[in-house]
């Protein structure tokens, strides 16, 4: 891999990023009575766009806004617009990820749209995200956080509502916790930005549609496991190599699998609700492939998975995956809205290097250039930890993009730890382990588990 690409700069990307974080700047104070310098910044946000087809439009939404006049669909522009500065963001990084790892990415298709149902509901929920933006964060009381309740409440039992609905939930909560917004030490200017500006964009008809999919069949390679943990929901996204039975070119893909849970259930208690749901992650555990016959794929690389359709297959070992599968597998494209920084996760297998930490960082000293490491990123929920990456001597991993810069996030490594060489991964423990260190966590998290259930099955009889 060319490491030396992704310390380069990338042309016009800092100018892009100052543009969305002052139109983020102008959500703090909120759109109802805008002062010069949010005024500027939404001229900005207009001028960053103004060689697109969207120039026309959001300059008109600019003007409005900044004369505190905006309608609900003058915030739809603006937020189309923030959405599409970061999505030439996110392209021109993909793109200079790719080149420096020689990656192969088809050409992008047309993405279909079509009419989405209840149009009353989706007005309903741009309504209250424009009274959000005339608010602005500092503006946030209960009062204006409560409006989203009945509006999520009507939409829940809406299937092709639900991502919709789920996600102004969660906004909803994040901001009645941090009422009243006046006092707020600190606003979270690009999260929330980036939250209403992608809920806004939702309530926009057919662009709920769901990426289209079509059957495959093969072999399935897992590289490693992704654990996203939240206080209520956690989910295990498994990247892997897809080699089609049809000995057509592999494809990087994903498969993932999510549940709620309480907020006391951490480390290994999330693969108890996570392995009933997921026979992958079994095979991850156990070092084996997975044959899929007629599997769901997206065009953006994600299997609809169902256990039904797959079934265990030979030993298949990570890191002989990584270095001769991986180098020759085809990338996917993202779908417009999905097109922003924060999703960049390209997977990478990085070994000759030496590793230098401190308080501070680690990093990866490769020949003439440093690659960061983002250990905060490993789970807790596995073997892997940050003394290990230290002692490594390969590494599967991430590429991301974080902080104006590029980092890997490890998977997996190959280590040398006491004299003894091992290899870790962050997955490990998912379908359960004999690792001593494991067995123990799973005992803790089994008892956990155990008391919340009884409870839970408590308050159900009564």
């Amino acid at each position: 891999m060319r490491v030396d690409l992704l310390t380069e700069p990338v042309a016009g990307l800092d100018e892009a990023l100052a543009a969305v974080d002052a139109f983020d700047r102008t959500l703090v104070a909120g759109l109802l009575r805008p002062q010069p310098a949010q005024a500027a910044a939404l001229t900005g946000l207009a001028d960053a766009v103004a060689g697109t087809p969207l120039a026309e439009r959001v300059a008109e939404a600019a003007d409005k806004a900044a004369a505190g006049a905006a309608s609900e669909d003058d915030l739809v522009a603006l937020a189309a617009a923030r959405t599409a500065v970061f999505g030439a963001v996110h392209d021109a990084l993909t793109a200079r990820a790719d080149e420096a790892t020689g990656r192969v990415r088809p050409d992008e298709q047309p993405f279909p749209a079509s009419e989405s149902a209840s149009p009353n509901l989706l007005a309903a929920a741009r309504s209250w995200l424009a009274d959000l933006a005339r608010a602005g964060w500092q503006g946030l009381d209960h009062d204006v956080v409560a409006g989203a309740a009945q509006v999520v409440s009507a939409m829940l039992p809406e299937p092709a509502l639900r991502r919709l609905a789920v996600l102004l939930d969660g906004f909803a909560a994040e901001l009645a916790a941090s009422c009243p917004g006046a006092a707020l030490e600190r606003v979270p200017v690009r999260r929330w930005a980036d939250l209403w500006s992608r809920a806004m964009l939702l309530t926009r008809p057919g662009a709920l549609t769901a990426a289209p999919a079509e059957p495959v069949s093969g072999r399935l390679l897992p590289l490693g496991v992704d654990l996203h943990e939240h206080a209520t929901a956690v989910q295990a996204q498994v990247h892997a190599v897809f080699e089609p039975a049809d000995g057509s070119t592999p494809r990087l893909v994903r498969a993932s699998v999510s549940a709620p849970k309480p907020d006391t259930v951490v480390g290994m208690g999330v693969w108890q609700l996570l392995r009933p749901h997921m026979a992958l992650l079994a095979a991850v555990s156990e070092g084996r492939s997975m044959d899929l016959d007629g599997m769901p794929l997206t065009a953006e690389g994600d299997l609809l998975w169902d256990d039904a359709q797959a079934r265990q297959g030979d030993p298949a070992d990570p890191f002989a995956t990584a270095r001769v599968a991986l180098p020759k597998a085809a990338a996917s494209t993202a779908a417009p809205l999905d097109r922003h920084p924060a999703r960049i996760a390209v997977p990478v297998f990085l070994d000759g290097y030496g590793v230098q930490r401190d308080d501070a960082a680690t990093v990866f000293a490769l020949p003439g250039h440093n690659l960061p490491v983002d250990i905060d990123r490993i789970p807790t929920a596995g073997p892997l930890t940050p003394e290990a990456v230290a002692a490594s001597t390969a590494c599967i991993g991430l590429l991301r993009w974080d902080a104006g810069r590029f980092a890997v996030q490890p998977l997996a490594v190959e280590a040398t730890v006491k004299k003894k060489a091992l290899v870790l991964h962050a997955g490990a423990w998912a379908g359960g382990t004999a690792d001593t260190a494991g067995v123990k966590a799973e005992k803790a998290a089994t008892d956990a588990v155990a008391v919340l259930r009884e409870r839970a099955g408590k308050l159900l009889r009564r």
